[in-house]
């Protein structure tokens, strides 16, 4: 382009005008007369008349025709000349002179100028000569001056213009002057010759029918009539329209009338005009073609009839037009002429069209035309098919015998255009035409949803005839899990499935469509709830002891696997746990006596476990002996007897003491005797002894007690007694008289004890009863009761107090012992066991269980908790333990209190929390907001009969109501106010319910404002844009380029504007967790408007956009592409990892610069590109920006008010693209959606030096590149940043890679994804023992899947070299093809998706070695997963040498002659790639110069599978540090692989050789990250044999095999030549020992072979593959230890898990039921050891510091490789990388220690991924938690019931799960049997 700076000085001649004028209020005049005069040799005079009325001045526009910047002046008003001076003599000008006032512009007045014309002109005049050309050209012939067409043959002329902009206002007057001369050469009439008109551009229009005038004077006035349209130029759709709207009965065309076209054109078509212009040369109509100036003459002659000569016409410019006429009219008139013979030749009758159409047997993809047959000789019907609303149109040709044909493959419901041609000998009828619209396509019907059960349902329908199979979709409706939809696609045999793997008491929607091929029917849909999980029943408690009890139940179902008991102390102290089988009755044991006890039993299933089965039971007081008697008494000693209460009484205490003082003594006795002999008792003192029974469980009983005293000691007292003189003494016994044992007291109640007693001695009279308090705060008081009776009752008593009782027995001298016992009365116990059932919307049902002591009734307490509304009250009589609380709010929470109510007063209240259901629609949102109407609509509630809808202004409060049915999901309000805020409330009402008032609130859009009156100012929108559908899923870093140059003009670009402004704004979410956006207007040089991470909302991205100034210039569109991909799709800009990349470009010419390249680069780099073009914008150069298919991505309007018409279009598109799972790539040259992995990975030449553990190397024909895994690399990525969407559901994954010999023989996953805790999703596992190839996933149901393929084409992969993996999955299928063969297929379920919040690993093993995962090393060239199952089916192995095909692949990527390779010897390039060891030393001059010719990469451009192959030039230098190369150089010892650095000081400068240096290199580039260095260090690979060129002859001997043995240690230098040697042998071997294409492709191998050198070759001749399977053999046997792994499944066991709830605050401890049960009995503890190691972070990393350095060093060894081949040069290598490689094990010195820069890609840390043991795969499960109660607002409540008491406020309350209440959460269900708690170590999970 030649840039052209016009000076553009105006010199304004003012004159004064003294008229005075009006202007027109409607309309500013243009001016007239414009006359230009030449002042000097680059100068030139405008005049002009000015206008009539009232302007305020004079826009006055030049622009060189050429191309370029228009200049612009403003004149004033009295302006009426201006000179422009600048100019340039033989260059082409356009003017335009516009007059304008305050807020109107004229028409402009056009005209186009050359100096060089202007003075031709000049002279002219000057000498008096008139050249008639000129006057013919710009006036009508006079009549008689041109030829007329005499003949009486008539015709239907149709002439098709051409009024693009291409043409321009001036040019377009030749025109009409054109058309008039052609139109006079013929007699035109209605009954004579007819002539109609189209003109087009970029769409067309009839400018009047044939039929339109009777006279030729009405067409030439029409003609000189004639509007200029402007626009595009799209002839191909121009022809298609006067081909179904010209040449129609009713536009005028008659049967048997010769018919001619005449085209019209300047300039080529922006599309295909072939098919078009041949339908209408079919249909009879002669195309005569024309063309103007820039018009394509081969175009011209596709279009035209033959013979060329006659029928194609071109001239170079307009002026020449009229020279043509006369030869024009001359051929027209001769073939009328002809073509009246021939149709008279033939019948006039046998040229009629077919009648009488007729559409029948219409179904929904096809239906039946018939017609009466057209009279004459018919040899075929022709029948043309289009939908209506556009398409391509088809056809069905029949023989001229049948008069029907069946029109096929239609799509359902759309209306078809129809046309019937008859096709003559020498010509066509007209069309007969008709419509038809085809059925729909027949869905469904009669869907029954049955057999219902907790996990499955079955779903049967009426199948359709003709469906070629059924796809059902269900999901549960449950708020949280909708999301989990599955489809099933079945065949069309069958109509009756079951759908299982369901969850237990979920509502399901199931939809059945009916598939004919890929369309789909309508649904048909239906709802089922499941079955909920069956808890046993009728919980009962029996043999309550003080330490065990029975439970029985009754059984819950048959498909019960068991029952999990749970019991806790109500104070929540303890909590127990236990399993039981299949068993309806089950004894607690080693129970609390005197302990209420919670018991909760959960029926377990395969899906989990049932809700509770609730009670309690309180354990009975620890029975103490009996019966407790003294006898025997003596002096010293007495006997104590009793009766034992038990039979597991483990010993008894027995102690005694005075009780006038003195120490108490004890005995321990065995629990079988009931007696004992107290001696050494102190003689006649009263004792006072006790016993307590210590059971086996060491629980205790109650002490009794009993008095007994001993006798005193026998005196003699002298009595006389009188006989004959002697005297005797007689002993007497005083004796301790006891009248009472055995007291009891019992019967207590609250306010009364009851005492018994045995009475031992009936001498007794009487016997006094005392008692007082046992503290004492009451007086005494006594009761005497007869002596015959031994019982009272105490009362009234305070309740829960202790009593001491005595009794004494009064003799009638005196008082006996007194015995002592103690009581205490029953405290005022509260209910217990509160439970909640029967809940409906208005209603709910609370039951209690009775407390022990016996009441008056209960008072219950109810009161809403989350609305306001006063305590409700009611009490029942004590029979009654249930009561149906109504008259509630739906979706309320009530506290509800019972009190037990005693004499003395009420208990305790038994508190819990009780909800109704909630009656209210969810999902309320509003849609189509309006200024005057909107709308809202709802998720459908299940029990709704009918919805009441309230809309109330919030600013005057009125209110439209309406009742709608109880399916409606939507209702629109209308007549509103505009800007007004409105509340829209829906109350849900069942029968005479209605539940509270769902509200939202939005506001109508304000009445649109007046745009500003200053024109660079767009008018800013009303509101914000409302986001449409297609775009709410949208994420997206999307990037507009406006075109700001000068031919866009501030009015325009303000139309821009506001383009920008309702295309984003029907985007939805803005920032970082939705779509960013950001602009860049460009003319001269881009300008970035904002980035984006700019704006983080609508509203302020909206306002931005708006604030955007119109910037002015050229047109530089690819320098504004290269400036958003550097500056834009960065890092610091905002962009995302894993986000659809998507510009779309804005311009309305031609771009200055160069747009193919930097496009067609990013699109290869995943960016998907809309082009839109204005006006004159170039259609093909859109195309070129345009991502693939072209029609989805490329747009052009005729000028910027049409931006309306692709609007929507554009959305949809963008918002598709940026919706997609799979987005939109490159591939071979073709778009197609999927991932390119090796670049999400890192590996790719510009950044895999910022990967650890990671080399490039030559791959396969050593022009490849591959990349080398090195041992333990882990190269991951997190899955959000690769698959932030999941995969889909049919896809396949692609992999070119190579097994080493130092790859373990034991399994590893080739590529896996991991979840959050680290466990494995889905991956594909290849054992390296056991020659397998696994592949593994989760199925829809979330059941863990494998299926494995082996056998001797599976083996072929681990031979050791390059071989191609497909793996394609579908939804019922996992195929797998190598090197292009499908070898094995097996079927599996359709997959679940996937977490995104693991990360993804390539080459992990399957088994981790210590305390570090692993990673096997191997070779990776391609990975790729595409988003189809054909992918594979199409791909042709072309890098693979045993299969390339030379004829069907592309070129390779570079080429390069064996004169470069022998400078290439750069010295010794490391080991693995890693190093990088190809610092070429000081060699590199030498590629410096072959670097001009290296532009190779531009070669690698057109192959585009040779992505590596256009990189390569700047990516040998490891592009991600082309700024700071020469730091790079120092690192590069650190390990930017390949930076080589190395070879010291040439290294640094080599990096600093700003890469185009290295671009020279380039050409070898593929080699390594060293750019400069490694390319021509790779190729050096041979090089290295160049040094000892000198050696050559000793080469020669080496041939034979000892120099072999070098190479392996060369092959880190020469690895190249060597590496493709083996490589290229081993899969020729492999082919030829399969016995496979030996003769087709033998001249194939010998020509690849002929590059090997010779000793080479004998070293690899060998068959290595058979060998090489034997050696794994041993190590299988490691790889079954995995199986253990699969234990972790148990896991689903601990859902039930902890109830951590216990410990809620209940008043009681109630809350405690639940039960906190000891999580996970089930759980081995030895799982908690591996903790232990404290695995301190992953070690490997530190080995970095070795590479540092060394790797440079590596170059020393390259010498050695000199005995490698000597001298000879392999092309193939000279194209290759240079990299090192071989299969020895790299040391510390070969791998150089890579600092990963910020953002770069990062390895995961294997101590992060697992502690302890690693095991194999283990699916751990977790129970799904109920989504918690929304709540709502209502009104205050009016008292329930009158008779009910406010009370006050209760403020305890307490939640339902509290112990002692049935409903317990679903938190219950997590708590594990006996599972022991696991413990982190270091903050990390153990490993199971």
């Amino acid at each position: 382009y030649v840039c052209l700076f016009l000076c553009l000085k105006l010199a304004v001649a003012f004159y004064l005008n003294l008229k005075c004028c009006f202007l027109s209020p409607l309309a500013v005049s243009p001016p007239t007369r414009l006359r230009y005069n030449v002042v000097s040799p680059d100068s030139v005079q405008i005049s002009w008349k000015a206008p009539k009325g009232q302007f305020t001045g004079y826009k006055l526009l030049v622009t060189p025709s050429s191309g370029g910047k228009t200049n612009q002046l403003i004149l004033q008003n009295t302006a009426t000349k201006a000179i422009i001076q600048g100019l340039i003599p033989d260059q082409n000008y356009a003017l335009q002179i516009i007059a304008f006032s305050e807020d109107k512009e004229s028409k402009p007045a056009q005209g186009q100028f050359r100096i060089k014309d202007i003075e031709r002109r000049k002279e002219t005049s000057k000498s008096k000569v008139k050249d008639p050309e000129k006057t013919n050209a710009n006036k009508p012939a006079p009549e008689g001056s041109l030829f007329t067409c005499k003949t009486p043959a008539i015709a239907d002329i149709v002439i098709l213009v051409d009024g693009s902009w291409s043409i321009g206002r001036f040019n377009f007057r030749l025109v009409r002057l054109f058309l008039e001369n052609l139109v006079s050469a013929f007699n035109v009439g209605s009954e004579k010759t007819r002539v109609g008109l189209a003109q087009y551009s970029g769409d067309p229009r009839i400018e009047w029918h044939l039929n339109a005038y009777d006279t030729k004077d009405a067409v030439l006035d029409a003609v000189r009539n004639l509007p200029y349209k402007g626009g595009n130029t799209l002839t191909g759709l121009a022809l298609t329209y006067i081909l179904e709207n010209s040449f129609k009965p009713e536009a005028g065309a008659r049967p048997g009338v010769s018919k001619i076209g005449i085209l019209i054109t300047d300039g080529k078509s922006q599309d295909d005009v072939i098919p078009p212009a041949k339908n209408l040369r079919d249909a009879g109509i002669e195309l005569f073609a024309i063309g103007v100036k820039n018009a394509d003459i081969n175009e011209l002659k596709e279009i035209a009839s033959e013979p060329d000569s006659t029928h194609v016409y071109n001239v170079a410019d307009f002026n020449f037009m009229h020279t043509i006429v006369e030869g024009l009219t001359r051929t027209v008139c001769s073939r009328v002429e002809e073509q009246e013979k021939e149709i008279k030749g033939t019948t006039v009758a046998s040229l009629g069209a077919p009648s009488d159409l007729v559409t029948s047997e219409v179904t929904a993809r096809g239906f039946r035309v018939s017609w009466t047959h057209a009279p004459g000789e018919v040899e075929k019907y022709r029948v043309v098919y289009y939908p209506s609303r556009g398409g391509q149109p088809e056809e069905v040709v029949v023989d001229g015998s049948l008069s029907t044909a069946v029109l096929k493959n239609l799509m359902s419901l759309t209306e078809y255009q129809i046309a019937v041609f008859a096709i003559y000998s020498n010509a066509a009828s007209e069309g007969l035409r008709g419509t038809e619209t085809t059925l729909a396509l027949p869905m469904a019907s009669d869907l029954q949803l049955y057999d219902v059960s907790q996990s499955s349902m079955r779903a049967k329908w009426n199948g359709v005839a003709g469906a070629t199979g059924y796809m059902i979709l269900y999901a549960p409706l449950t708020e949280g899990l909708a999301a989990d939809e599955k489809e099933i696609k079945i065949g069309e045999a069958s109509t009756d499935l079951e759908l299982d793997g369901l969850l237990p008491n979920t509502e399901y929607t199931v939809t059945v469509y009916a598939m004919f091929g890929e369309e789909a029917s309508d649904p048909l849909t239906g709802q089922e709830t499941t079955l909920p999980l069956s808890p046993p029943a009728n919980l009962k408690f029996s043999d309550v002891g003080h330490s065990s009890a029975t439970l029985t139940w009754d059984p819950a179902s048959k498909n019960v696997n068991g029952y999990r008991i749970m019991y806790v102390k109500t104070d929540g102290t303890e909590t127990n746990e236990v399993e039981v089988g299949r068993v309806s009755t089950h004894t607690l044991k080693s129970l609390t006596s005197l302990t209420e006890y919670t018991v909760a039993i959960f029926s377990l299933y395969d899906e989990g476990q049932s809700e509770p089965l609730t009670g309690s039971f309180t354990t009975k007081r620890v029975p103490a002996p009996q019966h407790l008697e003294i006898d025997e008494a003596s002096t010293d000693s007495f006997r104590i007897s009793w009766k034992p209460t038990s039979s597991d009484i483990a010993f008894y205490r027995l102690a005694w003491i005075p009780l006038d003082g003195g120490e108490s003594e004890e005995v321990v006795i065995n629990g079988d005797t009931d007696s004992h002999v107290i001696e050494g008792l102190l003689p006649n003192t009263e004792y006072e002894v006790s016993l307590l029974a210590v059971f086996d469980d060491e629980s205790e009983s109650e002490v009794v007690a009993v008095l007994g005293a001993t006798f005193a000691r026998t005196t003699a007292i002298p009595t006389t007694v009188t006989t004959t003189g002697t005297r005797t003494s007689k002993p007497t016994t005083a004796v301790f008289r006891t009248g009472i044992r055995n007291l009891v007291i019992d019967d207590e109640t609250t306010s009364s004890l009851r005492v018994i007693w045995d009475i031992s001695d009936y001498n007794v009279q009487q016997f006094r009863v005392t008692y007082l308090t046992a503290n004492g705060d009451r007086a005494e008081e006594a009761v005497m009761v007869p002596g015959r009776q031994n019982t009272l009752l105490l009362q009234p008593l305070l309740s829960d107090t202790e009593y001491k009782v005595t009794i004494t027995p009064i003799y009638s001298d005196g008082e006996g012992v007194s015995v002592s016992a103690p009581g205490k009365t029953l405290p005022l116990s509260a209910p217990r066991n509160l439970r909640v059932s029967d809940e409906w919307y208005n209603r709910l049902r609370i039951s209690w269980d009775a407390p022990p002591s016996p009441t008056m009734g209960y008072r219950i307490v109810y009161k809403p908790i989350n609305i306001p509304g006063p305590a409700l009250e009611t009490f029942v009589g004590d029979d009654i333990n249930t009561i149906l609380i109504l008259n509630l709010f739906s979706g309320t929470e009530y506290s509800v209190k019972v009190f037990a109510s005693y004499s003395t007063g009420f208990s305790d209240a038994l508190t819990g929390v009780a909800k109704t259901l909630y009656l209210g629609v969810t999902n309320l949102d509003s849609y189509q907001v309006r200024m005057t109407s909107l709308c809202a609509q709802w998720q459908l509630h299940r029990h709704a009969t009918a919805y009441r809808v309230v809309i109330e202004s919030l600013v005057d409060g009125k209110k439209q109501e309406v009742n709608l049915g109880g399916g409606t999901p939507r209702h629109c309000f209308f007549e509103l106010m505009p800007g007004t805020e409105y509340k829209i409330s829906v109350h849900t009402q069942l029968q005479e319910i209605e539940g509270p008032a769902v509200s939202i609130m939005e506001t109508t859009l304000p009445f649109p404002t007046q745009p500003p009156t200053t024109p660079s100012t767009p008018p800013p929108p009303p509101t914000i844009p409302p986001a449409k559908e297609v775009c709410k899923a949208a994420k997206a870093d999307l990037a507009f380029l406006v075109d700001g140059s000068w031919s866009i003009g501030d009015d325009n670009f303000n139309k821009i504007i506001s383009f920008l402004y309702s295309t984003v704004g029907a985007l939805d979410k803005i920032g970082p967790d939705g779509t960013q956006v950001a602009i860049i207007q460009f003319s001269d040089d881009p300008r970035t408007e904002f980035k984006l991470n700019a704006y983080k909302t609508k509203e302020t991205l909206l306002e931005a956009i708006q604030q955007i100034a119109y910037k002015g210039g050229n047109t530089k569109t690819g320098k504004a592409i290269k400036h958003a991909r550097e500056v834009l799709f960065t890092g610091e800009a905002g962009m995302r990892r894993g986000i659809p990349k998507v510009l779309v470009v804005i311009t309305d010419g031609r771009s200055q610069d160069d747009v193919n390249k930097v496009s067609r680069e990013m699109q290869l780099d995943g960016f998907s590109f809309f082009a839109i073009g204005v006006a004159d914008a170039d259609y093909s150069e859109l195309v070129n920006i345009g991502s693939k298919p072209s029609e989805r991505h490329v747009f052009f309007v005729d000028d910027f008010d049409a931006f309306t018409k692709i609007e929507d279009e554009l959305i949809t598109f963008v918002c598709e693209t940026a919706s997609a799972t799979c987005p939109l790539v490159v591939k071979d040259g073709n778009n197609f959606a999927g991932f390119k992995m090796m670049e999400m990975f890192g590996l790719v030449e510009k950044e895999f030096s910022a990967v650890e553990g990671v080399s490039m190397e030559p791959g396969t024909f050593n022009v490849y590149p591959c990349y080398r895994l090195h041992k333990d690399a882990l190269v991951s990525q997190p899955t959000k940043y690769l698959h932030p969407e999941g995969l889909p559901s049919d896809y396949t994954i692609t992999f070119l890679f190579r097994i080493l010999p130092d790859t373990p023989q034991e399994p590893f996953a080739l590529w896996e994804i991991l979840n959050e805790e680290y466990e494995p999703l889905v991956g594909v596992i290849l054992d390296n023992g056991g020659k397998t190839l696994t592949f593994f996933n989760y199925d829809y149901k979330g059941d863990f899947q494998t299926v494995t393929f082996e056998g001797p084409e599976i083996r072929k992969i681990f031979y050791g070299s390059f071989h191609k993996l497909h793996v394609v999955i579908s939804k019922t299928t996992a195929k797998i093809i190598i090197d292009c063969k499908q070898v094995s297929e097996k079927t599996i379920n359709a997959a679940g998706n996937i977490s995104s919040d693991g990360i993804e690993v390539l080459g992990r093993m399957v088994r981790s070695r210590g305390p570090r995962d692993n990673s096997a090393p191997l070779q990776l060239q391609m990975f790729d997963i595409v988003c189809a199952t054909s992918w594979a089916n199409r791909d042709k192995c072309c890098e693979l040498p045993g299969l390339r095909d030379e004829e069907n692949c592309p070129a390779l990527p570079h080429a390069c002659s064996c004169s470069e390779a022998n400078k290439g010897p750069l010295g010794p390039p490391g080991p693995p790639g890693g190093p990088g060891v190809r610092g070429a030393k000081g060699h590199r001059g030498d590629p410096g110069p072959k670097g001009p010719d290296g532009p190779r990469g531009e070669i690698g451009v057109p192959g585009p599978q040779g992505p590596p192959g256009p990189q390569g030039p700047s990516g040998l230098s490891i592009q991600g540090l082309p700024g700071p190369p020469g730091e790079k150089g120092e690192k590069g010892d650190l390990g930017f692989p390949g930076l080589q650095g190395v070879p010291g000081a040439s290294g640094s400068p080599g990096r600093d050789g700003a890469q185009g240096q290295r671009g020279l290199p380039g050409k070898d580039g593929p080699t390594g990250p060293q750019g400069p260095p490694g390319p021509m260090g790779i190729p050096g690979a041979p090089g290295v044999p160049g040094v000892t060129g000198s050696q050559g002859p000793q080469g020669d001997v080496g041939a034979p095999g000892p120099p072999g043995a070098k190479g392996e240690r060369g092959e880190r230098g020469d690895l190249q030549s060597q590496a493709m040697v083996r490589a290229v042998a081993r899969q020729v071997c492999e082919q030829l020992i399969q016995g496979k294409y030996i003769d087709s492709h033998m001249a194939r191998y010998n020509s690849i072979l002929n590059q090997i050198p010779s000793q080479s070759v004998s070293t690899r001749t060998i068959a290595g593959p058979p060998g090489e399977p034997g050696r794994p053999g041993a190590p299988g046997p490691q790889g079954e230890q995995g199986s253990p792994g699969m234990q972790g499944f148990p896991g689903s066991p601990g859902q039930p898990g902890r109830p951590g709830e216990r410990g809620l605050p209940g008043e009681k401890g109630e809350k405690g039921n639940p039960g906190v049960g000891t999580q996970g009995p089930r759980g081995p503890p030895g799982s908690t050891g591996p903790p232990g190691e404290s695995r301190t972070g992953s070690p490997g990393p530190p080995g970095s510091p070795g590479p540092r350095g060394p790797a440079g060093h590596m170059g020393p060894p390259g010498s050695q490789g000199a005995s490698g081949p000597p001298g000879y040069c392999d092309p193939s290598s000279c194209a290759g990388y240079g990299m090192g490689g071989g299969y020895g094990e790299p040391t510390d010195q070969d791998i150089p220690v890579v600092q990963l820069p910020h953002n770069s890609y990062q390895i995961y840390d294997p101590e992060d991924l697992y502690d302890g043991e690693q095991q194999l795969y283990v699916v751990q499960g977790s129970y799904p938690l109920p989504s918690p109660y929304s709540q709502s607002s209502y009104p205050s409540p009016h008292l329930a019931q009158p008779e009910f008491t406010p009370v006050r406020e209760e403020t305890e309350a307490v939640e339902l799960r509290s112990p002692g209440i049935s409903r317990f959460t679903r938190k219950l269900a997590k708590r594990s049997v006996k599972t022991p708690v696991r413990k982190r170590v270091n903050g990390k999970k153990p490993s199971r």
